[in-house]
């Protein structure tokens, strides 16, 4: 190591010393190194024979990154117009693998009528801080959106710890601050909030960019305190995925998943309204336009109180590389803490296809609505990279 001090090595790693030794402490410290990515290259390597005492010497063998990274890209999209993005990456800012990124992006340029979406993000991480497989974590958001529904104008700040407890469990808790402008079609607001976000991620599947087997859970809870202009309340969303493979060769993928979310305390015109729940576009219900679905209050549409959504899909492996895809997407949302079937609904329905490459799936969606008046008259088109969920 030349620039990441030793210290902090030994402190990430957290290898046991005066206990017995074990092939998986090797494992999980050389697992917490490689997390932060400060380095390309990690090896623990145990010595031929025993130190003093008994003890096993470990040497580690450590190739360090370039600590500075940028990237940046263009998109050109027939509906949303230019697009462009960057960011700013340092793997190691202070000396002992700290990470700090910034994210800049544009969209929207060049549409009649629009201001573009502008928004740059900067977060902060520390590895193993107060204790092993921990991180602090310090982030930023400036944003300025304009959707169908809503327009928002955001500046908050996050302040919080990370704890991992084996390989697939990972929960985080903070405390930030968030002010926003908010204008939809019943009013313009600004709201102060004092913000204690909390997180859970159980992530059990076999792949992540193109998993056939195991399932995903996803929980965040948001409770706010508002300082000045809000009411108090909290708000709840979840996120839970499971695939299964058929046959022998396990050519045959079915994906499901569900999403849920609610909000308490401050509801409706009185709650935040980007902390209200719109439903469409490739995150919910695909061949449905970007957050198209809301609830009607007082003659105009804004975010609902709760929001429900289903994701379901079949993988067919036609070659090694190639997949053929069918979906269905429904999604609903309400005034009330859970949605009820006399509540606004909308559907989609569609087919892809998938090339595997070493980075993952290359995905390219076909949907169309499957309700409301444009049911089969229109095509949505989603390109990405991974599966779709």
């Amino acid at each position: 190591n030349r620039d990441v001090r030793t210290r902090r090595i030994r402190e990430i790693a957290g290898l046991p010393v005066g206990e017995p030794y074990s092939p998986d402490a090797i494992r999980r410290a050389t697992e917490r190194l490689r997390r932060p990515g400060a380095f390309s290259t990690v090896v623990l390597r145990e010595a031929e024979t025993a130190g003093p005492g008994d003890t096993l010497p470990v040497t580690a063998e450590i190739v360090e990154m370039v600590p500075r990274r940028i990237g940046f890209g263009i998109e050109v999209s027939s509906i949303d117009g230019l697009g462009v993005s960057a960011f700013w990456l340092h793997r190691n800012v202070f000396g002992g693998a700290e990470r700090f990124r910034l994210d800049f992006s544009i969209d929207q340029i060049g549409l009649d009528g629009d201001r573009p979406d502008f928004e740059l993000t900067g977060e902060f991480t520390r590895p193993g801080t107060f204790g092993l497989d921990r991180d602090l974590y310090a982030s930023f958001l400036l944003l300025d959106s304009v959707d169908e529904l809503i327009d928002v104008r955001a500046a908050g700040a996050e302040l919080g710890l990370t704890q991992r407890f084996g390989d697939d469990l990972t929960v985080s808790a903070g405390f930030g601050l968030l002010y926003a402008e908010v204008v939809t079609a019943l009013e313009d607001d600004a709201y102060l909030l004092l913000t204690f976000p909390v997180s859970a991620t159980w992530d059990r599947r076999d792949d992540e960019l193109n998993p056939k087997g195991g399932f995903y859970l996803d929980v965040e809870a948001t409770p706010f305190v508002g300082l000045d202009n809000a009411e108090n309340g909290a708000r709840l969303y979840t996120d839970a995925r499971a695939y299964r493979s058929l046959g022998a060769d396990e050519r045959v993928t079915l994906a499901g998943r569900l999403q849920f979310g609610t909000l308490t305390g401050a509801t409706g015109t009185d709650a935040p309204q980007d902390f209200l729940f719109l439903s469409g576009g490739g995150g919910t219900v695909r061949g449905q336009p970007y957050e198209s679905l809301g609830v009607e209050v007082d003659g105009a549409e804004i975010g609902g109180n709760s929001f429900l959504g289903a994701q379901l899909e079949a993988r067919v492996g036609v070659t090694d590389a190639i997949e053929a895809v069918a979906f269905f997407d429904t999604g609903m949302v309400s005034t009330e803490a859970f949605p009820t079937e006399d509540d606004p609904s909308h559907s989609g329905a569609g087919i892809g296809v998938r090339y595997n490459t070493g980075i993952g799936p290359i995905r390219l969606d076909i949907a169309t609505p499957t309700s409301g008046d444009d049911a089969g008259d229109r095509v949505e088109l989603y390109i990405g990279i991974g599966q779709a969920f």
